[in-house]
């Protein structure tokens, strides 16, 4: 309940804010409304400064939603060592020591989180505490922190807001043109106004927005056999490889929206189109 809601005021948060700049924006540009340059601002607007909020917001996000606790004041000799592998592996990596959390799931995973290199966060979980040796758990730290150290969070953001952008535009083009020709082009107002131009508005964005995932799901699983390349640089190629395989017997990843793309684990799909991790058995023989 508590992620649904979180989920609804960050939206509902986002378009109060877009629609304020996009206000502000289209006179001072002098884009007219209803023009191709309009439209193509307002999905730009949606598109950009809805990836660019959440990123903004990912931190606070990925701590409420999965009840992360970070570490300030390490209580045990485990929180000790997460700290001081963590910030070995940042200044390996060259990057700001990020903020350390730990959340409670009985699945092995973790995930890196931030608006920057220098302003991140690692959070891994008591299952994978629990069930990886020390060897394996330094690994996936490794590899969250290389996650962080390629500027993944932002790249991947760039690119959802290409493809929002292109989703929004083209869906409400595509629309005006489908609904002028049901219309016959006899009503007034155009293809832009009416309850059948707005339905077929969201069914294009649907279909649209499952075919510009694809794009997005290859980037991210690109991004992993970098993240993996990267922890094996820091922790050793027969580590990653070992905690590679001990995820085999993980349960699927619990994470939600974009916090699944940057765990060391990720959902199952019948088609690796949709998928944003590769399988195990390709990044394993990526790094052998």
């Amino acid at each position: 309940m508590k992620r649904v809601f979180l989920f609804l005021a960050t939206n509902l948060a986002i378009i109060a804010v877009l629609s304020v700049v996009l206000s502000i924006l289209g006179p001072a540009l002098g884009v007219e409304q209803g023009s191709y340059g309009g439209l193509l601002l307002f999905a730009a607007v949606f598109g950009f400064g809805g990836a660019f909020i959440s990123l903004l917001l990912s931190k606070t996000i990925a701590k409420h939603s999965v009840g992360a606790q970070v570490i300030t004041q390490p209580r045990n000799t485990t929180e000790s060592w997460l700290l001081d592998t963590v910030a070995r592996q940042a200044k390996a990596a060259g990057i700001g020591m990020p903020e350390v959390a730990v959340y409670q799931s009985p699945e092995m995973n973790a995930f890196a989180t931030g608006a920057s290199k220098n302003n991140s966060l690692v959070a891994v979980s008591t299952g994978l505490l629990q069930q990886m040796s020390q060897r394996e758990a330094e690994a996936v730290l490794a590899h969250e922190v290389s996650h962080i150290a390629n500027g993944d969070m932002v790249t991947l953001t760039l690119i959802q807001g290409v493809v929002n952008t292109f989703v929004i535009f083209l869906a409400r083009v595509v629309a005006g043109i489908i609904n002028n020709a049901l219309r016959g082009n006899n009503n007034q107002g155009g293809g832009a106004g009416g309850f059948a131009y707005y339905g077929i508005v969201i069914v294009l964005e649907m279909v649209f927005g499952i075919l510009a995932s694809i794009i997005v799901m290859w980037f991210s699983r690109q991004r992993e056999y970098r993240a993996d390349a990267g922890a094996a640089k820091i922790e050793g190629n027969q580590s990653m490889i070992a905690a590679l395989e001990r995820l085999r017997g993980n349960k699927e990843s619990q994470l939600d929206g974009t916090l699944t793309a940057f765990g060391i684990a990720g959902k199952r799909s019948m088609a690796e189109l949709f998928m944003s991790h590769p399988p195990l058995e390709k990044r394993i023989a990526a790094l052998k």
